[in-house]
């Protein structure tokens, strides 16, 4: 899957953060619900229209984003 299919940023929605196209729903927000624990069918319940797929690019933009940053040491 190619998350560019899914995902887009346009300075004219939301800032130009990351959305999932065709909405207001950034990325980022997704990311961290689900980090925060809730599932794949809660988000969906909270977002109507939301698709599996629409997470797979969003957890799949995400993870290309780190691909591209420095990290520092956790310690």
């Amino acid at each position: 899957m190619n998350y560019r299919d899914r995902v887009e940023i346009n300075p004219l929605i939301c800032s130009g953060k990351p959305v999932i196209k065709g909405t207001r729903i950034l990325v980022s927000g997704l990311i961290n619900q689900l980090a925060a624990g809730e599932s794949i069918d809660d988000l969906k319940r909270g977002y109507p229209g939301l698709t599996d797929e629409d997470i797979r690019a969003a957890l799949a933009y995400a993870a290309s984003t780190l691909e591209n940053v420095e990290l520092e040491e956790l310690s």
